[in-house]
């Protein structure tokens, strides 16, 4: 019964938790999250996935460095982000090439994990796990029933800062990759569209500590992009866990 409240897309609760699109969104048997079934893809959705006081003391870990606190500062004007000595997470920034070209994006990333990984035309050297992100690997872990050996942090330092359209479907990740990504800071818009239909979209309005997985052949089939918004302010930072098969 509590499932059929969630069925129709244009339901003011399914509305309510950020998802807009014209397939049901199916409360699962946890009652944490929300099952989504796309054509050639699936999805899985809880908005509150970590409570707001460990999301918070998440931002405190994977920011924390040597000259500024995180909750005070404006970090799209900061002049020296290269010469900060992050604690835990090797912040950096990096061209990436995409469609052979080569972009210089202002957000910044990071790659932890068990293997190194070629992403956007640039290759990753891992930086081995912290406690910090293998909790939080554990967790999300719990929910998939799969074992993750890596993760791409990525920085939107405001909403200036955006990801393009593409897909995570490079051979490493395999055929049915399942990316489990976690949203923490500003709320930012997630945009799914079909790579051959680009009329055919879906989208989520990501908040701090809400976790999205993308699983089946969604990768092969879908494509998606965090756009500009540039009313907000404060940072967002994503975590996408993956296993990526060695070369």
């Amino acid at each position: 019964m509590i499932n059929d409240l969630f069925s129709p897309h244009d339901d003011p609760i399914v509305q309510a938790i950020g998802y807009q699109g014209r397939y049901p969104a199916q409360l699962d048997g946890s009652g944490r999250g929300f099952e989504i079934s796309l054509p050639d893809g699936q999805l899985y959705y809880a908005p509150q996935f970590l409570s707001s006081r460990i999301a918070d003391r998440c931002l405190d870990v994977l920011l924390a460095n040597d000259r500024y606190a995180w909750r005070e500062t404006d970090w799209i004007n900061v002049p020296d982000l290269d010469q900060i000595n992050w604690h835990l997470i090797d912040w950096q920034r990096r061209p990436i090439t995409m469609y052979g070209k080569t972009y210089h994006p202002k957000r910044l990333l990071a790659w932890h994990g068990d293997v190194d990984y070629a992403y956007s035309g640039v290759n990753h050297r891992a930086a081995t796990w912290n406690a910090p992100l293998d909790w939080l690997r554990g967790q999300i872990e719990q929910v998939c029933a799969v074992r993750f050996n890596s993760v791409l942090l990525n920085w939107y330092r405001s909403g200036q800062d955006q990801m393009g359209w593409h897909s995570d479907n490079e051979a490493e990740l395999g055929q049915q990759a399942v990316i489990a990504s976690l949203s923490l800071g500003a709320a930012r818009r997630f945009v799914l569209r079909r790579t051959d239909d680009h009329a055919h979209k879906v989208e989520f309005l990501l908040p701090h500590g809400a976790l999205l997985i993308m699983s089946g052949t969604t990768q092969q089939y879908w494509q998606h992009s965090v756009p500009k918004m540039a009313k907000v302010s404060d940072s967002r930072i994503n975590l996408t866990f993956r296993y990526t098969h060695p070369r």
